[in-house]
């Protein structure tokens, strides 16, 4: 696949994905809604091993990042889920795109990395007093919405400590079974949930638009969205996969403006603007290089 036409794929998937996620989880129930979508994204991921022949290692330490991988998606997962049925759906790719500057901070805490540079101290500053700004506000929905923002904001941080996680373990293993083996440890775990929450029942009733976003989001977001960003990572500088935190957000608040009949106060785009500004400051070094790349 070219390059241009990975990236697009990428912008699309992430921009559609919360509200994918908030339509499952309210056709079906959450718990149902976030284990079929997994359990789809482990069939098409073993149906891809077996169709490129790529090995997927079985040492100790590939099982320890599976082991790894898998249980931060599924609590992130689990979380997001949940989340997604009290707040906006342009909410959770906000909040989502904080992600880098979360996982900056625990790759200084635990990597050692010296990636807090001023400048990015700055940068987070400005974001986190965006999200301060957001949580005081009444959004649209039910009497959860801050619960849920914070449900969300927690599946943001346990995703972005399993990427260091993984990162610290450090294990030569492809995208594609890393992708394999995380959900092969996630599935259970989002089943047994599924029995815990509901008893094993399948929903009495799901909607046309939740079985077609259950299916998207299994085949697309869990397998093909992960694959074709990890291929971006190794083809494009940081500043190019940088900008994908930066436009999707955008793309996602405009989606469930347009679809979904959301309506973010003013004063949550202000915060949403800070987040944004932050995210500039962030990843400045980044976006600069991109900018004399296209002057050159």
């Amino acid at each position: 696949m070219s390059i241009p036409a990975a990236y697009t794929a990428v912008v699309v998937i992430w921009s559609t994905t919360p509200l994918a996620i908030q339509w499952s989880a309210q056709g079906a129930g959450f718990s149902f809604a976030v284990a079929a979508r997994m359990l789809i994204g482990l069939a098409v991921c073993l149906l891809l091993l077996g169709a490129t022949r790529t090995a997927l290692p079985f040492s100790a330490g590939a099982r320890r990042l599976y082991a790894a991988s898998g249980l931060s998606l599924c609590v992130s997962m689990l979380l997001t889920y949940w989340g997604a049925l009290h707040i906006p759906s342009g909410l959770i790719s906000v909040i989502f795109g904080l992600s880098p500057l979360v996982t900056g901070v625990f790759a200084a805490l635990w990597l050692g990395e010296r990636t807090l540079t001023p400048q990015r101290i700055s940068g987070l500053a400005i974001a986190l007093a965006g999200l301060w700004l957001i949580f005081g506000q009444p959004w649209p929905g039910d009497a959860d919405a801050r619960l849920g923002t914070a449900a969300v904001l927690g599946g943001m941080g346990v995703q972005a400590l399993g990427l260091v996680w993984v990162k610290r373990l450090d294990v030569g293993a492809s995208a594609l079974a890393t992708t394999t083996g995380s959900l092969g440890v996630a599935v259970p775990l989002f089943v047994l949930v599924w029995l815990v929450a509901d008893a094993g029942a399948f929903p009495a009733a799901i909607t046309a638009r939740a079985g077609w976003a259950i299916v998207y989001l299994g085949v697309l977001g869990s397998v093909v969205g992960f694959t074709l960003y990890y291929y971006m990572i190794k083809r494009l500088d940081a500043g190019r996969v940088a900008l994908i935190t930066l436009v999707t957000p955008v793309s996602a608040l405009l989606l469930g403006q347009a679809l979904n009949a959301e309506r973010i106060p003013p004063a949550g785009w202000a915060g949403i603007a800070l987040i944004g500004a932050g995210l500039v400051l962030y990843e400045w070094r980044a976006l600069g290089r991109l900018r004399r790349h296209a002057a050159g």
